[in-house]
Formats: C-alpha cells, structure tokens, sequence
C-alpha cells in the first residue's frame, strides 16, 4: 500500500502513472473476473459533503466490484459536520474504520487539510471550483479509447469555464501531452481564470478564446462541453441570463468531424440536446463507465493490491 498517498490535484499522478492506470483499467474491461476478489476485507470511505450522483456511486461501484466494502455519508448534513467538525478531525476518525477514503468537499483546498491529516490514502472528488482528478481520470480514458492517442488534438471545452472544476483538471493533464491545441468557448462572464491561461502560456500552446460555438466546431476532435452550475452563482438572475446560451444540437453538429468525441462530465442539464445521444459521437455515457474502471485502476494502486 502506498501509505498515506493522496491524490488531490491530477498533477499527483505523474504521465507513466496514468498510463499504467489506463492499462489496469484496460484490462478490467477484458477480464473482470480477475478482479473480484482484489478487495476483499478491504473498505472504501465515501465522505461527501456535497451532493453527487455519478462520481459518489461510481467510486462505490468501483470498490463492490473488486469484493471491497463501502461506508459513509451522502451530505454534509447526515455527519458531524453539521456539528461543526472539521475536516481534518473527520479524516483522522475515518482513517481508523477504512482502508481508503474519498471526499467530496464543496470549500476550495478542504483535500489538502485531508491530506494532511489521513493516515490511509485519500482521493479527492472534487473540491468547489479547484480540482476533480478522478473525472480527469475518466476524460483520459474515454480519449484515449475513442481517438487512440492523448496528443495532436484539438480541444474544445465549451459552457462554464470560470468554475468548472472538471474543465480546470483536463487542461492540466492534457498540458503534458505534446501537440495539443484548445479552442476555449464560454460567454465573458464564464471564461477560464487567469491562473489557467497563464498556464496555456507558459507551455507554450496554441489556445483560442471565443463565444462562439458553432464557428469551432468544425476543427474539433475533442468537444468537452460543461453545465452552467447554479451551485456557483450567487446572482440568480445571473444564472438564469446565461444557463442556455450554449446548447449541442444535431444541427450544430452537420460540419463537425465524422470522428469527434463528445466528452461531458454530466450532470447534463439543457446544454446537449437529448436528440445527440443517438449520434455515436456521443461518448458522455460511455465516460462513466471509463469512469467506473479508472477509479477501480486507482483504488487497486493505491492500495498495492494489483
């Protein structure tokens, strides 16, 4: 076991780790039985302080499918946080009922205290608008499964991308893969945070912001489209301005490449027409399963248990 390893940012993996993560999961894929059992007497700690559907039943999935067990909490309001823990306290208690923790935290930089203070490895699933690297873990998969390579792309990240954490992530890793262009789409209100261009810069990248969707769409091997989050805004009137002003329809879609990926982090909300899912470009549903078997790969190297 890699005692005490966290994986907080995307950046905790370095570029052979991820490639011995997608192999794993590769092979969970063709040979399943081979991992059933990989867990067992092992338990995974889901604490999240912030409501989720996929990433909080995924990592379970993921540790019942390798025979491990599964404890913990679906909101902040069911622990004692609502007590008025901390989570550095909490971490520290867990540490001692599982072998593994993940967190979800709704505060910016709430992993990092976790790290801190776990005495089992720890895993973050998201924290505010910072990181969410097992997500970014699930975007590399399906890219590499569905275009065959991590390098050479053109990348368009599309919607909010002032706080999506997911599109903050993928830039990230992307980063170290040599060749890629982005093309960066979002009303001004929502555009990247400076402290993400400054990294498009200082790799010495091609990267394009625009507003308009439909002029970049052509280009496009990779179209990573997000959800305005209502969660971020504390303006309603805000959010009601500019939750539709992108939304994927087949239209749209009639001088896109024959072969794009359409990759979403879901939860979808208006963004991609329901009429795309029919489109085999459509890859946002396959994602949660590279999803699942990401976090299976990361659990099991986490643990020393492969």
């Amino acid at each position: 076991m890699q005692k005490n390893r966290s994986i907080v940012n995307i950046l905790d993996l370095s570029t052979d780790e991820i490639q011995h993560l997608i192999e794993t999961a590769n092979d969970i894929d063709k040979n399943p039985e081979k991992y059933q059992e990989k867990c067992r007497h092992r338990k995974l700690a889901t604490l999240f302080f912030e409501p989720s559907t996929r990433t909080r039943l995924s990592f379970e999935a993921a540790m019942l499918e390798l025979g491990g067990a599964v404890l913990g909490f679906a909101g902040a309001s069911s622990s004692s946080a609502a007590k008025g823990e901390s989570v550095a306290d909490t971490i520290a208690t867990v540490s001692n009922y599982a072998d593994i923790i993940t967190m979800r935290h709704p505060k910016e930089g709430a992993p990092v205290v976790a790290s801190e203070h776990t005495a089992v490895p720890f895993i973050n699933a998201g924290d505010g608008g910072h990181f969410h690297p097992t997500q970014t873990l699930a975007d590399i998969l399906t890219i590499q499964r569905t275009k065959g390579r991590l390098e050479g792309l053109t990348i368009g990240l599309c919607g909010d991308l002032k706080f999506g954490r997911t599109v903050h992530s993928l830039i990230d890793a992307m980063l170290r893969y040599p060749g890629n262009r982005y093309i960066l789409i979002s009303p001004v209100e929502l555009r990247i945070p400076e402290y993400e261009t400054e990294k498009l810069e200082k790799a010495g990248v091609n990267y394009v912001e625009t507003t308009d969707l439909e002029a970049a769409i052509p280009s496009l091997d990779i179209l990573y489209m997000t959800r305005v989050q209502k969660e971020r805004f504390f303006n309603e009137e805000d959010y009601v301005r500019l939750k539709d002003i992108y939304i994927l329809t087949p239209e749209k879609l009639r001088n896109a490449k024959e072969d794009m990926a359409i990759l979403h982090p879901l939860p979808r909300v208006n963004e991609i027409s329901v009429k795309v899912d029919d489109d085999p470009r459509a890859k946002y549903f396959y994602q949660t399963l590279c999803g699942k078997q990401m976090r299976m790969a990361l659990i099991l190297y986490l643990l020393g248990l492969e």
